[in-house]
Formats: C-alpha cells, structure tokens, sequence
C-alpha cells in the first residue's frame, strides 16, 4: 500500500561508490532501488511510496549529522565516519558492503624514526590517529589535512600518514608502503534513536529485510 509523502521514513544514502552498493541491497531487501530513483532527477530526494521510503543523496561524511539530528530516520555511513566522530545513534546491522581500512602508511625504504621521536603524521582522521597513536605509547604530532594526503610524505610535511584505502593502488602509486591497520571499515546502517520509537515496527522490519539480503550475499 502507497503511503501519504508525509508518513515516508526518510533514508540517507552517501554519493559515490557506497550508493551502487547501498542501492543494490535496498533493491533486494525492499524492491526498490536508491540509485534508479535519483539518477532520473536532479533532485537530491526521490521518494518510493510503495516502500514507504523516502531517499536523500547526500555527501558521505554527512549521512551521521542527518541522522542523529532527525533530518533522516535511517542512513548508510561508513564504519570510519562513525567511529571518527562518535554519535548518539543506534548502530544495528554492519551491511557488509564499502570494505576498505584505515591505515598507517609510511615511505617505502624510509628507516625508521629515532627511538623517541615523535612521527609526523598527515591525516584527515585527526581522532583515529591521535587514539591510534596514543595506544601504542607513542607521543604524535598530528597534521590535520583534507586532500592530497599521500604527497605529504614526499613533500617533507610528514614521516607517515594515516588514511583509508581499499586497494593500496593510490599508496603504491606515491611510493608509499602499508605498516599496519588502524581500522576495519564497512559500511553500517544507522538509526535515528527517536525515529526507532516512533517507528518502531516499520524499523524493524526494514533492519530485518536489509539484514536477510546482507546476510545473503551478492546475487
């Protein structure tokens, strides 16, 4: 049955390579696919009454901030967004889908620091790395950046560099060699806390479906 726009539980799904992903799992769990609906448009929304769903595109660092403040009920974000920036939401399915990993990443043949120095490290993931660090007991000084991360080494601006990757190729391609994980990444579905009591059993029932076709694998 098609519900009123105004009853649709609206569902945020990151641009980019997560929305193939995503789409392909909202297809077999609920018959409805994000990406068909938005690519049509030029609309950021696009909304599927038959499902009860309401889908927004928007950037991928952004899903969590729509979600815990209520502008989206359900969204799609990555495991390193999350665990980044903790937030007040209900974390209830890993969906399998987006895996990569954050890493550390140095020069490939540079010799190792000093015992005592303090490494210089680039990153946009100025929490994961700063508790990374902080773990092994090893004081770090930590250079916050938003774009071309890997030339920081080469550029002198930094001995390592933490950053996410899924094939390395990128890494490889700059001269740089993986020394270890700091963070394994999916993507996972994320609830609103309120939009879970006030929607209860619709909620229920789509974590469910979405958890059968995950669990399911590729078709």
């Amino acid at each position: 049955m098609k519900r009123p726009a105004a009853d649709l539980i609206t569902v945020a799904v990151p641009k980019g390579r997560l929305l193939q992903e995503s789409s392909a799992l909202f297809e077999k769990a609920v018959g409805v696919s994000p990406r068909a609906l938005l690519e049509h448009t030029r609309k950021l929304a696009a909304d599927a009454p038959e499902a009860g769903l309401r889908f927004i595109s928007i950037r991928a660092g952004d899903v969590a901030s729509y979600v815990e403040h209520g502008a989206a009920a359900v969204g799609v974000a990555g495991l390193d967004v999350l665990r980044e920036e903790p937030r007040e939401l209900y974390e209830p399915l890993d969906l399998g889908i987006g895996r990569c990993a954050v890493i550390v990443a140095r020069p490939k043949g540079a010799a190792a620091l000093p015992k005592g120095v303090a490494p210089r490290v680039a990153t946009k993931y100025v929490s994961l790395a700063s508790a990374h660090f902080a773990k092994k007991s090893l004081p770090a000084e930590i250079i916050e950046l938003h774009g071309s991360i890997e030339v920081a080494p080469s550029l002198g601006l930094a001995d390592v560099i933490v950053d996410i990757t899924e094939t390395g190729e990128t890494l490889r391609a700059n001269g740089l060699v993986i020394e270890e994980e700091v963070l394994s990444v999916s993507a996972r579905l994320i609830v609103n806390r309120v939009a879970l009591k006030l929607h209860a059993e619709r909620l229920r029932r789509l974590i469910a479906a979405l958890r059968a076709a995950a669990s399911a694998g590729p078709a």
